[in-house]
């Protein structure tokens, strides 16, 4: 709506009749979809800034539905445009009517045997290349912050990294040899540091 202009042109006729109508029913999906209390009021705005736009090019065929399908894309939007996406940021995600990939009991079950799979080979690994392989990868600390963390020398860091990285795609996706010889050197690592 461009304030200033009387409003007795067609497209802010039409927008009083078919959108400001259905308001209430739009503030609804609002707070159940975006749980920022006070980012509602804008959301709205904007909503209405983007159903007013598209309809100066052309008129949806149902202003309802056009109203609401524009309000879920602003918030899919606003989802996708922040860093990071607390599980707070949205209210109600059903309320996105998002689609989502239905994913099967065999998928379920193989991703739960993949996890335990890998979970097991890194409690393989020895222990100084383990933490290596936690601090770079799961935590992504800098090989530098690495190094200095665990009171060694970065080439000492890139080798553990390498070494860990090898025996999990070994045990993941190899022969299985690695993970044999990382059993014995570990529990000989163990059985030396329990001699000292």
């Amino acid at each position: 709506m461009q304030y200033g202009r009387r409003m007795t042109e067609p497209l802010d006729r039409w927008f009083i009749q078919e959108i400001v109508p259905h308001e209430a029913a739009l503030m609804r999906y609002l707070r159940r979809a975006w749980s920022h209390a006070d980012e509602i009021h804008d959301l709205r705005q904007e909503v209405y800034v983007r159903v007013y736009e598209a309809a100066e090019r052309a008129r949806p065929h149902s202003a309802k539905s056009f109203l609401f399908a524009t309000a879920r894309n602003l918030v899919a939007d606003r989802i996708r445009r922040q860093r990071v996406v607390s599980i707070e940021s949205v209210g109600d995600w059903e309320a996105l009517n998002v689609p989502l990939d239905e994913i099967s009991p065999e998928r379920s079950l193989g991703g739960r045997q993949d996890l335990k799979r890998l979970a097991d080979a890194f409690d393989i690994l020895p222990d100084r290349c383990r933490e290596v392989l936690w601090l770079r990868r799961v935590e992504e600390l800098p090989q530098r912050d690495v190094a200095e963390r665990l009171g060694i020398g970065e080439k000492t860091v890139e080798k553990q990294l390498a070494k860990g990285v090898r025996i999990i795609a070994d045990l993941l996706f190899g022969d299985g040899e690695t993970q044999r010889d990382s059993r014995a050197q570990r529990e000989h690592e163990r059985g030396k540091q329990h001699r000292d």
